[in-house]
């Protein structure tokens, strides 16, 4: 009973802090991102020693090396996190924008205004950096946040969380315009999908697909979300090879468990003799194991053949699936069968081959001789993200401030009336 009075209280006092935040101005919420940067890095051995029990606890579970990296902090992490705060704080403020406005015939002006969503429900698994990122980029655009972060990084949030907490209060913001559930209980997940008594009018999740599917299925409030990042590469026939074997090795190394890594690899059959062998030594050096089709055993008899699940795999570790095509059509008739809708990539200097692969394929980001890596809000210039959305309504790609705005609309006469 005890469980629940707390969580009902925390939506209550969520709701009225949104209410509060809606008329706070620029100045003060930027104030507070200032603060709690400055309170991230005199904080930061205390994040640091609660990472630090997080890892060793991961490690006794054997979490996974992907799974341990995301969820490892150190000075530089620490660093980019309060960096993350005053980028936000260097943003626009995207509440009161006049985002369209128009005189009717019988003179009413009527305007389109921007206007907090309200409070966010931020479920999330094991990067501690969400917990700044989803606060701050929540606050800055007048919401209330309601942050639950997973079991195995629940030292590192609660530590983070007490330096917002710190910068709240300096700036003379309610505190619980950031709150965070402090219990790993899963009953309280499904409260908050079932929007704590109509307190939270939007969640988003961030994490596995297992978490994904899980408050899609079960969520009775509106979802920002992305299943799977099964993100493609395909290196056209009029690829500059250098250029593409550099994307294509930071794609899938730099850092393999995240959503933007590449997971398959498509090549033009047209250039396959002179680059297969350059991709697959590349990535081997780098200890990538290769799942790959038929034709690319003409290169190198010591890879895995790829089965039909590879195409539609998340890897999320140094392994990637290997292609080879005939066509432009057919890369992208593979990419619309297999692909989450998240993040493709085509490398080429050919610019309306590149034009006709943007415009055919529909997933939230569509890149011409980019990393997939990319596909980041902080890298957008969006400040950070509170997640990527691969649905079609509202938010679509990295959610930043701007995406976590609704509007409503403003109508002004002199004593119309309708007939």
């Amino acid at each position: 009973m005890t469980k629940d009075i707390n969580i009902t209280q925390i939506g209550l006092r969520a709701k009225e802090a949104a209410r509060i935040l809606a008329k706070t101005t620029s100045e003060q919420k930027n104030n507070a991102l200032h603060a709690m940067s400055k309170f991230i890095l005199a904080d930061q051995q205390d994040i640091l020693d609660a990472n630090a029990i997080d890892i060793e606890n991961g490690q006794s579970k054997n979490l996974s090396a992907s799974f341990i990296d995301r969820l490892q902090l150190n000075r530089e992490r620490v660093k980019s996190i309060s960096d993350t705060l005053l980028e936000i704080a260097s943003f626009n403020d995207p509440v009161g924008k006049v985002l369209d406005s128009w005189q009717r015939p019988n003179g009413m002006h009527i305007s389109r205004v921007s206007t907090p969503l309200g409070v966010i429900g931020i479920i999330f698994e094991s990067r501690p950096n969400v917990t700044a990122d989803a606060g701050a980029l929540s606050l800055k655009a007048g919401n209330a946040s309601i942050l639950r972060g997973g079991s195995d990084g629940i030292n590192s949030c609660l530590e983070i969380h007490k330096s917002l907490v710190k910068g709240l209060k300096e700036a003379g913001i309610n505190e619980n315009a950031i709150q965070i559930i402090k219990t790993t209980d899963r009953e309280v997940v499904k409260q908050m999908l079932h929007g704590i008594n109509q307190s939270i009018d939007v969640i988003v999740p961030r994490g596995g697909k297992s978490l994904v599917s899980m408050v899609e299925e079960e969520a009775r409030v509106p979802v920002f979300a992305h299943l799977e990042g099964i993100c493609h590469i395909f290196v056209d026939k009029s690829a500059n090879q250098n250029k593409s074997l550099d994307v294509c090795i930071n794609a899938k190394m730099r850092r393999p468990g995240i959503c933007g890594a590449v997971e398959t690899i498509l090549v033009h059959s047209e250039i396959a003799n002179d680059f297969m062998p350059l991709l697959i030594n590349a990535l081997k050096a780098q200890a990538c194991e290769i799942r790959g089709c038929s034709e690319t055993f003409k290169y190198n008899e010591n890879i895995k053949q790829a089965s039909e699940e590879d195409w539609s795999t998340e890897y999320l570790l140094p392994i990637v699936s290997i292609k080879i095509v005939n066509s432009l059509d057919e890369a992208i008739k593979h990419i619309e069968q297999y692909s989450s809708g998240h993040t493709e990539s085509i490398l080429t200097e050919d610019l309306n081959r590149a034009s006709k692969f943007q415009k055919e394929l529909d997933s939230a980001i569509v890149m011409h001789n980019v990393s997939t890596q990319f596909a980041d809000g902080g890298e957008f210039g969006l400040g950070g993200e509170i997640g990527i959305a691969t649905g079609k309504f509202h938010a679509r790609g990295p959610v930043g401030v701007d995406q976590l705005t609704s509007f409503k609309y403003l109508v002004n006469g002199n004593g119309h009336t309708r007939n």
